[in-house]
C-alpha cells in the first residue's frame, strides 16, 4: 500500500472505503462503538473537509480497473487500508465535542498557547488486514507534516492502551492532566510541539 495525501474534492471517491476502514477499527475494544456509526462518521468527514488547514491521507492499494470517467488519478477501485485526517485548531478554542473538557483540564493559558492556531489530528485508522506495515506510522507523518512550528495535537482515549503506545513509539507526548468527563480522554502534544519539552515539569 501507498500513502496518498488527498484535496477534499477526491475524498468522496473513496467515501466506502473510509467507511469500511472506520467500522472495522471503531466497532472494536476499546472504543466499542456500533458498525453503524461509520456512516454518520463519513457523512462529517466530508463537512470536516471544508475546515480550514485541513488535511487527509489514505492507505491505498491499487486496485484493478480504471478510475471513474473525468476522475482525477486513482479513483475508487483502490482499496483503502487506512485513513488519517487533521485541521487547524480554531483561535477561538471550540466547546463541542470533548473540546470543553480539554479547555478545563488545560486552563485558558495553555489551551491558547499549545493548541490554538496547532494542527490537531482527528482520526487516524488502520484496517486490521493492513497493519503491521508502517501504515499508521506514515499517515501520521503525511497529515502533521505541514504542522506550523511543529505544533500539533491530538485527543484519544486513556483506555486505548495499544493506541497510546503507537503514539508514543511515534515520539509523541502525553499531557499528564485527567481530562474530566466520562470518556476517559487524555491529550497528547507532537514530537516537534514547543510545549512538549516542559511536560517533564508539569
Amino acid at each position: 500500500m501507498r500513502v496518498r495525501l488527498m484535496t477534499s474534492g477526491l475524498l468522496p471517491a473513496y467515501a466506502d472505503g473510509i467507511r469500511r476502514v472506520y467500522a472495522d477499527v471503531f466497532s472494536a475494544p476499546p472504543w466499542n462503538e456500533d458498525p453503524s456509526a461509520a456512516g454518520p462518521y463519513v457523512e462529517r468527514l466530508m463537512a470536516d473537509a471544508l475546515r480550514p488547514g485541513f488535511t487527509a491521507a489514505l492507505a491505498l492499494e491499487p486496485g484493478t480497473g480504471a478510475p471513474p470517467r473525468g476522475a482525477e488519478g486513482p479513483g475508487p477501485c483502490d482499496e483503502v487500508g487506512g485513513f488519517a485526517t487533521a485541521w487547524t485548531t480554531p483561535g477561538v478554542f471550540p466547546t463541542d465535542r470533548g473540546y470543553g473538557h480539554v479547555a478545563r483540564a488545560l486552563g485558558p493559558g495553555r489551551v491558547s498557547a499549545w493548541l490554538c492556531g496547532a494542527l490537531e489530528v482527528d482520526e487516524l485508522a488502520v484496517s486490521p488486514a493492513a497493519r503491521g506495515a508502517g501504515l499508521g506510522a506514515a499517515l501520521l507523518t503525511a497529515v502533521t507534516g505541514a504542522a506550523p512550528d511543529g505544533r500539533c495535537w491530538l485527543l484519544t482515549s486513556v483506555h486505548a492502551e495499544a493506541t497510546l503506545r503507537f503514539y508514543r513509539r511515534a515520539g509523541w507526548h502525553p499531557v499528564p492532566v485527567t481530562v474530566p468527563g466520562r470518556a476517559g480522554l487524555t491529550v497528547l502534544l507532537g514530537p516537534g510541539h514547543p510545549a512538549a519539552a516542559g511536560l517533564a515539569h508539569w
